[in-house]
């Protein structure tokens, strides 16, 4: 029984340890009030989502010499510089498809992303061999599978934000993003992964700045998946609606987890809070914003991603299928 009993506890603390957030402050709903989460795009219809926020003028190009590489998060990555001096974050793996497409509808829908771009091949001078992502590298330095992030010039982060705290709590723009979580499936909601950015021209925004966990299956580290259309195809998206408010689907987190008490972690149950007890009329509020968004937009976010032709086409039309539900409530 003892034996037994030390394995749970070092299980536990394990999945703890692996999913901990480090200590760090977090926005409170007082300190920025005037910084935006969300903008008005306009004509949706007329968005470029093969190109997305950061728009064709930003895309890479050129040659890229690599920098240092970044052993932060679970993902290899690391920096390169192009001939314009302009700094890139490379990021492998199999969240460089699903971030790439991800950023392009959650900008589509009015929220602030990173300029993220997939490249199926990358060549990079200098390029040492990684202590992470070696695999995705050739011997002639060229990297395979790269999404790459534009660093853009004079923005800084100012820390990070929750979900259950920041000056939004209440509102339609929160709960469409919360709403929006749900319909990409994004399954990674910790705080780590919100970014209070400052920029000189733009002042302060609100961001969810990784949006890799998502078009795959949520649930435990056993079943979830990221970036397989074929899960996301087969996985729910609304649980339970009633005439004032709606539930979405979202599983996360370790089996084990919620027995821990850990710093600045968003537990497995607080998780699943993110995307329930939503307003039916907030819900109905980005299905509209998103519903003018054409078959052909809803491909490019995927086309832009490097999705093959079948996976392309499944995942718009998944996409479209929870746009239509959110309008038939």
């Amino acid at each position: 029984m003892n034996v037994t009993r030390h394995t749970l506890n070092a299980l536990c603390i394990i999945s703890a340890l692996a999913f901990a957030m480090p200590a760090r402050s977090y926005q409170s709903p007082d300190l920025a009030p005037s910084a935006p989460l969300w903008r008005d795009r306009g004509d949706v219809a007329s968005l470029n989502l093969f190109y997305g926020a950061g728009g064709k003028e930003h895309q890479p190009s050129g040659k890229f010499t690599f920098v240092k590489e970044d052993k932060q998060g679970t993902a290899p990555k690391f920096e390169v510089i192009d001939e314009e001096g302009i700094h890139w974050k490379v990021k492998l793996g199999e969240e460089t498809k699903s971030e790439t497409a991800a950023s392009r509808l959650v900008w589509a829908a009015g929220y602030f992303t990173d300029e993220d771009y997939y490249l199926p091949d990358l060549r990079v001078e200098k390029m040492p061999k990684l202590d992470r992502g070696r695999k995705f590298v050739s011997d002639d330095g060229v990297v395979h599978g790269a999404r790459l992030e534009r660093n853009v010039k004079g923005q800084k982060k100012n820390g990070n934000w929750s979900w259950f705290k920041n000056p939004f709590t209440g509102t339609k723009e929160l709960n469409g993003l919360r709403v929006m979580m749900a319909l990409i499936n994004n399954w990674d909601l910790k705080e780590i992964n919100n970014a209070i950015y400052d920029e000189k021209s733009e002042g302060s925004r609100y961001v969810v700045s990784d949006l890799g966990a998502t078009f795959g299956e949520t649930g435990n580290t056993v079943v979830r998946s990221k970036s397989n259309p074929e899960d996301y195809s087969d996985s729910k998206f609304i649980q339970k609606i009633t005439p004032e408010h709606v539930d979405f689907v979202l599983s996360s987190r370790p089996l084990f987890i919620a027995a821990i008490d850990v710093p600045n972690y968003t537990s497995r149950t607080h998780m699943q809070d993110i995307v329930k007890d939503i307003p039916v009329a907030d819900a109905k509020w980005l299905g509209k914003l998103l519903e003018p968004l054409s078959d052909e937009q809803l491909r490019d976010c995927f086309r832009a991603a490097g999705y093959s032709p079948a996976d392309v086409e499944s995942n718009a039309a998944m996409v479209k299928e929870r746009i239509r539900a959110l309008n038939v409530f």
